[in-house]
């Protein structure tokens, strides 16, 4: 099988629970390290799926790097290649396929509820989990669905949390967070949580019963990585 490539963008952002759920599933996978220099391939050829990480940089950068990965994604959307973003990566896929990416009215940033938006194909994507759960979050832009793209999830400040279009799932959210990861985000972006905001919580209120947290996220993450993975193998 060919490896999945994982695009990185800054160090703190990694596959996290990803990593853990394709190493439990023996599925090879090539870690990108954008952040440390590594090259946007320039056909998806090689991989036989695309993975997009999280960042704190906007889609709409002028970054040689982003229009790199851009076309990467146009290409391999063309070829019928599965792909997953999260967050930046999420808006990344978007973009590539015709949507936009704009100022969110508030951040949200912590551990707030989404549920599933009403309609058929979101209730079979989502038919394992509930109506309404938690997750994480650390966003000040949003996506528009791209033509095509079916929504899965909302949020009460963002309406588009989650959309699928065949072998596509792109999430505004974090599903792959860790114990870890949570608390170094706390500390490295601890900048953006000086202002108080009813959608954006303080590092100590998101590490909070964080164990408990993180094993229900990493329930919901089984689900849509599930339902993601089974793209591979057709």
């Amino acid at each position: 099988m060919k490896p999945l490539y994982i695009f990185r963008h800054v160090a703190c952002e990694g596959p996290g629970y990803l990593a853990d759920v394709l190493t439990g599933r023996d599925i090879p996978y090539r870690l990108i390290c954008i952040d440390q220099g590594a090259a946007v391939p320039e056909s998806p050829e090689g991989a036989s799926g695309l993975v997009f990480m999280g960042g704190p940089m906007s889609v709409n950068d002028p970054l040689t790097w982003i229009e790199e990965e851009l076309a990467l994604i146009h290409r391999a959307a063309q070829s019928g290649v599965p792909m997953l973003g999260h967050c930046l990566g999420g808006q990344l896929i978007s973009k590539a396929l015709g949507g936009t990416v704009t100022a969110n009215a508030v951040k949200e940033i912590g551990w707030l509820p989404v549920e599933r938006v009403p309609g058929a194909e979101a209730d079979a994507v989502l038919a394992e989990l509930p109506e309404r759960f938690d997750v994480y979050h650390w966003h000040g832009e949003r996506f528009s669905l791209p033509e095509g793209a079916v929504p899965l999830l909302r949020s009460e400040h963002c309406e588009r949390q989650a959309w699928a279009k065949d072998s596509i799932l792109a999430l505004q959210c974090h599903v792959e967070m860790k114990d870890d990861m949570v608390r170094e985000w706390a500390a490295l972006y601890r900048d953006e949580l000086e202002t108080a905001a009813p959608t954006v919580q303080s590092a100590k209120a998101m590490q909070e019963r964080l164990p408990e947290r993180v094993t229900a996220l990493q329930r919901v993450a089984d689900v849509l990585y599930g339902r993601w993975l089974a793209h591979l193998t057709r």
